[in-house]
C-alpha cells in the first residue's frame, strides 16, 4: 500500500492518548532521558504514528505501530539491510515488537517534498537533490545485484501483487469516486491493458524495490538522502523506484525535466553494471509502462483511503495521476483502449485544470 509519510510538526501528545504516553515512557526509559520534549513528528496513511523525542541537544524518532494493525518486523529487516549497504536509513536504537514500538535515529526535519517545493524555481538545487536520490537508488540496486541472497528476506513483486494493485483502479477509483461501472467490451479492454502492463513489469530485470521512493519519504540529511517508509520493500521491476521518484504523488514536473532525470538514472545505472536496455528509448518505454501500472494503482488507493478509511485529503491529488496517464497512454497504440476509457469516463469528471 502506498504510504504518504509527512514531516508535519504537531503539538505534544495529549495525556489522554495512552499509547502515545506508553511510547514516550518506553523510549525515555531506554534512553535514560528525563523530561524532554515529545511531539508528533509525522502522519501516515497506515496505522503507524511517529513522534520526536528530544532532550534539548539530541533527538530520536519513536514509531508507534499497534501490533494488531501493523507488523514492525519488515521495517526492522529492511532498515538493517539498507544500513548494511551503506545507505542512510534510520538506525534501530531499540525495539519492542510486542508493544509495537521502535526507537529510531532522527534523519532530519525537512522532507525532500518540502525542499523541492521550496526550491522548485532553483533548478541547480532541485537537480542536486534528485542527483543524490538517484545515486542512493543506484547504489542500493548495485548492492542488491552483488548480494542476491540478501533479497531472499523480501517478498516478490509477482504477478499476483501487480494484478491486485492494478485492479484497484477499477474497484475503487472508477465506481466509488467517479460513479462509473464498466461492463462488457470496456471491462474486457481494461483487463487486457492491465495484462500488458503486468507482463511488461514482469519482463524487467528484478532488483530491490523500495516501492515508495518518493520525495515525501526522503529526508534532506547527511549523507543525503535519508530514506524512510521502506517497510513494503519487495524484489521487483528495476524501473519502478525511478518512476516513483520522478512521477511523484504530490509534486509534478515538466516532461522534459522528468526525461532528463530518467536519462541520468539510466546512464548511472548502466555505468554501475545494472541490466538496463542499451538504448535509452527502450528503457523509457519500460519506465512509462511501469509508471502506468503505478498511476492506476495510486488512483485506486487514494480513492480507497478516502471512501473506506476516511482520509479525504488524498483524493484531491488524483487529478495529477490522470494527467500522468494521459501523457503516456495516447502515445502507445497498444494502450489506446486505456486512453479511450479515460477520454470517455474520467476526463469529463475531473475538475477543470487537471
Amino acid at each position: 500500500m502506498l504510504r504518504a509519510t509527512m514531516n508535519c510538526p504537531a503539538p505534544a501528545a495529549a495525556p489522554t492518548d495512552p499509547r502515545a504516553e506508553a511510547a514516550r515512557r518506553w523510549a525515555a526509559g531506554r534512553l535514560g532521558v528525563e523530561g524532554g520534549q515529545f511531539a508528533q513528528a509525522s502522519a501516515d496513511a497506515s496505522f503507524r504514528r511517529y513522534f520526536r523525542l528530544s532532550d534539548g541537544a539530541r533527538s530520536w524518532i519513536v514509531m508507534d505501530a499497534p501490533p494488531e494493525r501493523e507488523d514492525c518486523r519488515p521495517f526492522v529487516t529492511v532498515a538493517r539491510l539498507l544500513r548494511r549497504w551503506g545507505l542512510n536509513a534510520p538506525e534501530i536504537v531499540a525495539e519492542d515488537l510486542a508493544q509495537g514500538f521502535l526507537l529510531l535515529s532522527d534523519l532530519g526535519r525537512q522532507t525532500y517534498l518540502e525542499a523541492l517545493t521550496e526550491h522548485n524555481a532553483d533548478a541547480p538545487r532541485v537537480d542536486s537533490l534528485f542527483a543524490d536520490a538517484v545515486g542512493a537508488l543506484v547504489h542500493a540496486q548495485a548492492r542488491a545485484a552483488a548480494e542476491p541472497a540478501a533479497l531472499q528476506a523480501l517478498p516478490a513483486y509477482d504477478a499476483t501483487l501487480l494484478w491486485r494493485e492494478a485492479r484497484l483502479f477499477g474497484e475503487w477509483y472508477l465506481p466509488r469516486h467517479l460513479g462509473v461501472t464498466l461492463h462488457g467490451e470496456e471491462a474486457g479492454e481494461l483487463e487486457r491493458v492491465l495484462g500488458l502492463l503486468v507482463k511488461s513489469a514482469l519482463a524487467q530485470p528484478r532488483t530491490f524495490v523500495h516501492r515508495d521512493y518518493m520525495p515525501r519519504n526522503l529526508m534532506v540529511s547527511t549523507p543525503n538522502p535519508g530514506i524512510l517508509d521502506f517497510q513494503d520493500a519487495v524484489v521487483g521491476p528495476i524501473s519502478y523506484d525511478a518512476v516513483c521518484l520522478f512521477r511523484d504523488a504530490f509534486l509534478s514536473w515538466p516532461l522534459v525535466r522528468v526525461e532528463g532525470w530518467l536519462r541520468g538514472y539510466w546512464e548511472q545505472a548502466r555505468a554501475a553494471g545494472l541490466p538496463l536496455p542499451a538504448a535509452f528509448a527502450d528503457f523509457r518505454v519500460q519506465a512509462e509502462w511501469m509508471g502506468l501500472q503505478r498511476h492506476l494503482k495510486v488512483l485506486g488507493i487514494f480513492a480507497r483511503l478516502t471512501y473506506r478509511d476516511g482520509k479525504a485529503p488524498y483524493v484531491a491529488d488524483t487529478p495529477r495521476f490522470v494527467r500522468y496517464v494521459m501523457e503516456v497512454a495516447p502515445r502507445h497504440a497498444e494502450l489506446a483502449p486505456l486512453a479511450r476509457l479515460f477520454e470517455k469516463h474520467v476526463l469529463p469528471r475531473v475538475p477543470a485544470g487537471w
